[in-house]
């Protein structure tokens, strides 16, 4: 089974815990859910066929441009055949507070692929999906058994996982050479704003320590939101040394929300997983 996040700390703990849930679990489809495009109904895919599945999920029009991406979208779906090499269905499921509204941003962006707008929230409910983004998108496979979690859109890391899962390729974490990786503390891996008025941009700081005995190579670093911006050296950190993860928080409309960043590194436990919270009001 395939694990995206893994990391000792809290509330990495709590994540590791729920891809172990999910890792396995088999999907499971309401049958009375209707797909549609900006053109009308169509016919369910979910009675065709497929080697694999990308099934994405979204919970609120809050933020849909950003988190959604849908020109992203588009492009991976128009190139998945040649991505992929497989027979490659991508699925959508969609719980707006706002029909119309998710409808309109649909036909600006000209998306016409099949999309199940579920106002009842049928597939969350029956799949008992969590609400944090990560766990939101999925891959699985012809019998509907998730092998891995994660936004390709939002991840190329992600993207190539599902990449070679698909090819059958050997993910090669077992030659991983710990002989270069390190470790690090945090001191803080959640960090909360509280209440603001929502047109005020936020900033907070991660920091890094680098507490082993070889460089700490940040590889990437993801978001969850095209919201959230991060900054950041990509010079290696000396052992003993430190480095700031400076990152900014423009809301688009007044919301509660709850991010993620995830830090890719050579440690043990990377992806790292660091969160912010607040409710702008």
């Amino acid at each position: 089974m395939i694990s995206v996040f893994s990391c000792r700390e809290n509330p990495n703990v709590r994540i590791s815990h729920l891809i172990e849930e999910w890792m396995g679990k088999s999907i499971i489809f309401p049958s009375e859910l209707v797909f549609m495009s900006v053109e009308g109904n169509l016919s369910s895919p979910l009675n065709t066929s497929w080697d694999y599945a990308i099934i994405s999920y979204v919970d609120s029009v809050s933020c849909l441009n950003c988190t959604l991406q849908l020109d992203t979208w588009k492009d991976l779906i128009n190139r998945k055949d040649s991505i992929f090499e497989k027979n490659i269905e991508v699925l959508f499921f969609m719980h707006p507070n706002n029909k119309q509204e998710l409808i309109d941003l649909l036909k600006i962006h000209q998306f016409n692929h099949p999309v199940c707008i579920d106002m009842e929230n049928r597939f969350s409910r029956i799949n008992g999906l969590s609400k944090e983004t990560m766990f939101q998108t999925f891959l699985v496979d012809s019998t509907k058994r998730v092998l891995a979690i994660g936004n390709p859109v939002h991840n190329s890391k992600i993207k190539e996982l599902y990449t070679k899962i698909i090819k059958g390729e050997k993910l090669g974490y077992e030659n991983k050479n710990d002989t270069f990786n390190t470790e690090v503390s945090i001191k803080d891996t959640l960090i909360t704003f509280g209440d603001f008025v929502w047109e005020k941009e936020q900033k907070a700081t991660f920091t890094l320590k680098n507490t082993g005995n070889n460089p700490l190579v940040i590889e990437d670093v993801t978001t969850s939101c095209g919201c959230t911006s991060i900054e950041y050296s990509k010079e290696p950190v000396r052992p003993g040394k430190e480095i700031k993860l400076e990152v900014t928080y423009k809301a688009d409309h007044p919301e509660y929300f709850n991010k993620t960043i995830t830090v890719y590194c050579n440690v043990e436990s990377s992806p790292i997983v660091l969160t912010i919270t607040g409710d702008a009001k």
